[in-house]
């Protein structure tokens, strides 16, 4: 009766906190962010690989205080926070800065719901907190933890004593980037590609009652090829001491709604041995196409009794290196060659930054890259709570993992920094961290150790160790900017249109970003002005002719000199950064998810042939009529008389101009060019022209138009010669015999130069 009445009296002071809690009022939200309870934040169990039955989130209103660094445990707090949104978040309900020199403090009180019985241990678990902890329980020293990314865990039994109330106070300093720990885009004045911070808990906590005798971690590696799976366990120093005896077993595989059941597969071994499960002939290896994933459990025995189970999964897959037909150097998945492609990934968002509102916004984004028809994502600078891993390996979603950047940089062509032995130990210590809670996901191809010369150092020693770590996964050196002889890819950026590097004999060609064409959408960016991109685009039509531009460039580089994988910037505006191919809200995708999910699925077939209807300049000299005076109206149409306008061969520019074929020199702002083509009967009608294109190299503003009729408005500028879609009407209008083509080119800065044609794409069988 006691224990209820102590229940009651909790359940009602909880429901109390929980009105007075609100979240803040941020610059932006999602939709999610309404259905956030202050009682239920998070709810579902945040480790999927390693899982028990039993267990206590703890999620929730903690109490918090924000004081200088030098000061000790705060008597009283400052107010509530919700748990476990950053305190910077509006979903936090603090929404404040916390700065290099201050300590976030956290408090709860609570009552544990799990018994702990003399021979079991309470286990307090962090998904991640940034960046530096100490935790107290009762008033007791449990542990200290430096690292932002990876969980970690504390044996609180002995402070933990008993079953009546209990106080956990959590001390956190995070510097940001006055430090030089991996911090990835937070900065302390955010602003361009860098974002708002993350201070303190950010990760679900949460409590477990295990046996003395039980099981830390597993270590899950597939052998595709032999279709065997080798389990290592992690035990408790009593497991070991007991001599205790682990079972696995697999107990079923699904891949979407296919199930099936799985004849008898188990090993058994001890706790210091490694288990080899055979699986039968028919075992499926999970793709993106066919995400399979077995079911495993793994139970420990101490004597005649089970002590210990939990329940995981995995994927058979292999990736590694292969040589294509051509003898090109390819990323194989399953022993065959799979272009990846898809969006960098940053992981932010406007209501939670590091933390999404819900498992449910977490599934969205990995179901929404599959949806518009990418394979892969790059999971830039940052590490995500387990959850989006298990979403990405049930949906079948292919994941580069950045390592997060830290420390200070250099530039393109630079090489290295030079890091101190402290700030050295610190990116070691936490890439392995990283690694080992990463091992088991199936999902999770390649590690990239550094990014455009962040912290970049020792790259050759930390990219072999990192090949030696792990050697079930391919292993980028360095994604953009100082790239060393090692590692399995050569990694170039470039933006906005793609390039690709010569693929090597032991390393393939992959374009790790491009892109970034930007088009924010009122009402639904972080604040007014100021938004930025790498380009700018005011209307859907203008962003997706831009897109599909690089898209069928893209197709191109795979082909010749074969590039391997590319990943476009990026998948969500963040903050003042509108490159996203959805609004940082997620309301709206910038370009029909259906008209993208046709484009990228041309990316896994072979490339195109391009048969010339129009031939440029870039190879043979071709006669233009130009002005650079503004002509009369209706310049652009077909009876349009040009025979006062010079005649010279294209192309039109400044020779500077990256990738130009200049051959006759243009200086002043505009020009105007006219060129008449013929097309045989044969050729229009039916469709007999396959998919004819617009082939054009233009710096800047160009307007192309056919027959009078305007076929593409390119804004911005390209470094090289790439396919535009034209549109329907300039098809249309398309007809045999006499043809115009006519552009207007407008110039405003850097770079001059114009250059169109038109050619026709036709696919290829894909044998």
């Amino acid at each position: 009766m006691r224990f209820a009445l102590v229940l009651l009296v909790l359940f009602a002071s909880m429901n109390q906190a929980a009105a007075q809690w609100q979240r803040a009022k941020g610059p932006l939200e999602t939709r999610w962010a309404k259905d956030v309870s202050p009682q239920r934040p998070l709810p579902e169990y945040p480790r999927p690989q390693m899982r028990r039955e039993s267990w206590q989130n703890l999620n929730g209103l903690w109490e918090y205080a924000i004081r200088d660094k030098g000061e000790p445990r705060p008597e009283k707090f400052d107010g509530q926070i919700l748990v476990p949104f950053p305190v910077e978040s509006s979903l936090s309900g603090v929404m404040k800065r916390v700065q290099p020199d201050q300590r976030l403090w956290y408090r709860l009180k609570f009552t544990p719901s799990l018994n702990c019985s003399a021979d079991e241990r309470r286990l307090l678990h962090f998904g991640a907190v940034d960046w530096e902890t100490t935790v107290w329980v009762n008033g007791k020293k449990v542990g200290e933890h430096q690292g932002g990314y990876d969980p970690f865990t504390l044996d609180i039994t002995a402070a933990a004593a008993g079953k009546g109330e209990q106080e956990i106070v959590v001390s956190v300093w995070d510097p940001t980037d006055k430090g030089p720990q991996p911090r990835g885009k937070q900065v302390n004045r955010p602003g361009g590609i860098y974002y708002t911070p993350t201070t303190g808990i950010w990760q679900t906590v949460w409590l477990e009652t295990v046996p003395a005798a039980h099981i830390d971690a597993l270590k899950i590696v597939p052998d595709l090829d032999h279709k065997q799976v080798f389990i290592s366990v992690v035990a408790s120093d009593q497991a070991k001491a007991g001599k205790a005896r682990l079972t696995a077993t697999v107990t079923g595989a699904s891949a979407g709604a296919r199930q099936e059941k799985v004849a008898d597969v188990s090993a058994s071994g001890g706790v210091n041995e490694r288990l080899t499960l055979q699986l039968p002939d028919e075992a499926h290896a999970w793709s993106p196409d066919e995400p399979w994933l077995y079911d495993l459990t793994v139970t420990l025995t101490s004597g005649d009794k089970p002590a210990d189970k939990v329940q995981s999964y995995f994927g058979l897959r292999k990736v590694s290196l292969g040589q294509d037909k051509n003898n090109v150097t390819r990323i194989f998945l399953n022993n065959r060659p799979l272009f990846m492609f898809g969006p960098l990934d940053q992981g932010f968002w406007p209501d939670g930054l590091y933390t999404a509102p819900s498992d449910e916004a977490l599934r969205y984004d990995v179901e929404l890259t599959r949806k518009i028809g990418c394979n892969m994502c790059r999971k830039h600078v940052k590490v995500e709570p387990a959850r989006w891993y298990y979403w990405c390996d049930k949906l079948g979603l292919l994941v580069w993992q950045d390592m997060p950047s830290g420390s200070h940089s250099v530039g393109p062509g630079k090489g290295e920094i030079k890091r101190s032995p402290e700030s050295a130990r610190i990116y070691e210590t936490e890439l392995q961290a990283m690694i080992d809670a990463l091992h088991n996901v199936p999902s999770v191809v390649m590690w990239v150790v550094f990014n455009e010369g962040w912290g970049q150092f020792d790259t050759t020693r930390i990219t072999e160790w990192t090949k030696k770590y792990d050697p079930t996964r391919l292993v980028n050196c360095a994604s953009g900017w100082n790239d060393y002889p090692t590692g399995d890819v050569h990694d170039i950026h470039s933006y906005p249109a793609p390039r690709s590097p010569e693929p090597e004999p032991k390393r393939a060609a992959v374009l790790g970003e491009y892109g970034g064409l930007g088009m924010p959408i009122k009402g639904h960016t972080w604040v007014n002005e100021k938004n930025w991109g790498y380009r700018s685009y005011a209307d859907e039509i203008a962003l997706s002719q831009a897109y599909f531009g690089l898209l069928f460039g893209l197709r191109q580089l795979i082909g010749e000199p074969g590039l391997s994988a590319a990943v476009y910037t990026q998948t969500t505006d963040v903050e003042t950064e509108v490159n996203g191919l959805l609004t940082y809200d997620r309301e709206i995708v910038k370009i029909s998810a259906e008209r993208l999910a046709a484009a990228h699925r041309l990316l896994y077939l072979p490339p195109p042939r391009l048969l010339a209807v129009v031939p440029t300049s870039q190879e043979t000299a071709n006669n233009w009529r130009y002005t650079t005076g503004a002509p009369a109206e209706g310049w652009m149409k077909s009876d349009f008389d040009d025979a006062s306008w010079a005649l010279a061969p294209a192309g039109f520019g400044r020779k500077d101009t990256p990738g130009s074929v200049v051959r006759t020199e243009w200086k002043t702002d505009d020009i105007w060019m006219r060129r008449t083509f013929d097309l045989p009967a044969s050729a229009v009608g039916e469709g007999l022209l396959n998919d004819p294109n617009l082939m054009v190299h233009h710096d800047e503003d160009a307007e192309i138009y056919i027959n009078g009729v305007l076929a593409a408005s390119l804004p911005g500028y390209t470094v090289g010669y790439g396919a535009f879609p034209m549109n329907d009407e300039a098809q249309a209008a398309l007809r045999p015999g006499k043809n115009v083509l006519a552009v207007h080119c407008k110039q405003t800065g850097g770079g001059q130069y114009i250059d169109v044609g038109i050619v026709d794409v036709v696919e290829q069988d894909e044998k």
